[in-house]
């Protein structure tokens, strides 16, 4: 197996004299990537695209790494809503997400005089259903981190290394990715969301959360080794009591907790 270091040499010598464009969430893949490309490229510019599926803590959260690793952030306002195909919400919805991002990335580095547009997909990302992968190949949108081999465990391990911030950062999925495929995806229902899972972190001081959405029915995983934080009797009434005040007439808890991919488990693997 080739030792991490050889594989991050990889990505360094991909960034060497290009001019590029990091398509940045603020998360510990993309700002290990930014991280790179700051020593190692001609230039480099952090692009985030702000849209409704965007939690606002998470925008703020990118704004504040930017700042830290010292790299310019450029923030494009994007109705993800307008994209019929992203709100009829599919089981390929992740590959017309990404289709419609890759554009507006390659446009953006168009006008920024850029030569690479990269983003952070990881080899351990390309375990189950990845759509949204496909989308950014066609493109010609360049994932360094997949081409090299480099796992989610090596990125962490590289930021613990260089004392980034992020490098414990719980991971996080669009909003989209919290409704069943085929459920319609609403401003309404996405903000109901973000203020259930913004409520769970508040309350019970959790790092890692996702609310499901499953129509009258809210479904909280959180990190497994969270899980004991959740049993509060008293806050536990208080989630129920925001929960309704959202519009949902009972609250459940995943008692598996989170995993990656929890909304494909009622795929049939063998389409």
């Amino acid at each position: 197996m080739m030792l991490a270091e050889a594989k991050f040499d990889i990505v360094r010598n991909l960034f060497r004299e290009k001019r590029v464009l990091v398509a940045f969430s603020g998360g510990v893949d993309s700002t290990v990537l930014a991280h790179l490309s700051k020593q190692n490229a001609k230039e480099t510019a952090l692009l985030t695209v702000d849209s409704i599926t965007f939690p606002r803590s998470e925008l703020a959260a990118a704004q504040d790494v930017a700042k830290e690793l010292g790299i310019r952030l450029e923030i494009i306002e994007v109705d993800e809503l307008a994209n019929e195909e992203l709100v009829k919400n599919p089981v390929d919805r992740c590959y017309h997400c990404k289709q419609e991002l890759a554009v507006v990335w390659l446009n953006a580095a168009d006008n920024l005089g850029m030569d690479l547009v990269v983003d952070g997909t990881n080899a351990s990302d390309m375990e189950g259903h990845r759509p949204g992968a496909k989308a950014l190949q066609e493109a010609g949108i360049v994932s360094p981190f997949r081409t090299a081999g480099i796992t989610k465990d090596e990125i962490r391990e590289y930021a613990r290394e260089i004392g980034l911030s992020v490098a414990d950062r719980p991971s996080m999925a669009c909003l989209s990715s919290r409704f069943p495929y085929g459920i319609e995806i609403t401003e309404e229902r996405v903000r109901r969301i973000e203020r259930i899972e913004q409520g769970v972190k508040d309350l019970f001081d959790i790092d890692c959360v996702r609310a499901r959405f499953h129509g009258d029915v809210v479904r909280i995983e959180v990190g497994r080794d969270e899980r004991n934080k959740l049993f509060d009797e008293s806050l536990l009434d208080t989630l129920h009591e925001l929960a309704r005040e959202n519009g949902f007439k009972y609250v459940t808890l995943d008692v598996y907790g989170y995993r990656t991919g929890a909304m494909d488990e009622t795929l049939d693997p063998s389409d």
